[in-house]
């Protein structure tokens, strides 16, 4: 939920707490369990608000601390597979767990987002909370998460982060998701997704058709893993947005930025 306002422009995973690091190979790690959506998997999501269950939809996205266990057990019981979003590259200070976070590892502030800034995707203590959130979006019944926030190498973190940082992170993300049996989706990053199509099973993008970088994820299409994407405005964007989008075989919904349950679906 981050690019409206703050747009960003190795195959050695690192194991929670092990200190070393190890081969993963990426089909092998990937459980034949895990929710892999097509292209075409209509969805919701909904961040703010009370959750608006109504809607006759594949998926919901909703959020993972705030979205309560009514929300979630009423989606489940009409059959709807349920996406958790959380930040995973990000320190928000208003969460439950913001005190885990050693103090070393949060960094500069996100621009226009108040109490929320860059966290050391290096630091293991880091990695530990970022497990915890997984296995937490596990013990709520989700099926699927939504990490935030994974493109910190590309912004002013307070961090040297390379890009091979974040790569190693990422699939960090991917790996301990896949392991827990949570689908788990590539969210913007858009400068990998060559590298991390094979890593996850979907992707979340926003504003590539404002910022022209749509092109980038045709790699997700190719693999048969959907492109949820979403462009903020109105009802206006249909007419610009849809047409395109529909072309490219992406899932995409014009939303506010608030991200309430207000939605237009391009299909």
């Amino acid at each position: 939920m981050k690019r409206a306002l703050a747009a960003g422009v190795a195959l050695a995973t690192c194991l929670v707490g092990c200190g070393k690091s190890v081969k993963v190979d990426d089909a092998a790690s990937t459980p034949s369990e895990v929710w892999r959506p097509p292209p075409g998997t209509t969805w919701q999501w909904q961040l703010s608000g009370s959750i608006d269950i109504s809607l006759a939809v594949a998926m919901y996205d909703i959020d993972l601390f705030d979205a309560s266990d009514a929300a979630l057990a009423a989606l489940h019981a009409k059959g709807i597979r349920i996406v958790c979003y959380f930040s995973a590259g990000s320190h928000e200070d208003w969460r439950p767990d913001a005190a885990a976070f050693p103090a070393a590892a949060i960094g500069s502030a996100l621009d226009g987002w108040p109490g929320e800034r860059w966290l050391d995707i290096r630091s293991p203590a880091v990695r530990t909370q970022i497990a915890a959130r997984l296995q937490r979006a596990k013990d709520r019944g989700c099926d699927a998460v939504e990490p935030d926030n994974v493109d910190g190498f590309a912004n002013t973190s307070g961090f040297p982060l390379t890009a091979a940082d974040q790569l190693e992170f990422n699939r960090f993300l991917a790996h301990e998701a896949h392991a827990r049996g949570l689908s788990v989706g590539l969210k913007n990053d858009l400068d990998q997704v060559g590298a991390l199509v094979a890593d996850f099973d979907w992707a979340l993008d926003e504003q590539c058709a404002q910022f022209d970088e749509c092109d980038q994820l045709a790699p997700f299409i190719q693999a048969n893993k959907a492109v949820f994407h979403v462009e903020y405005g109105t009802d206006a964007l249909v007419t610009t947005v849809c047409p395109d989008a529909n072309a490219r075989n992406f899932d995409t919904l014009i939303k506010k930025l608030e991200l309430d349950a207000w939605r237009v679906p391009c299909r």
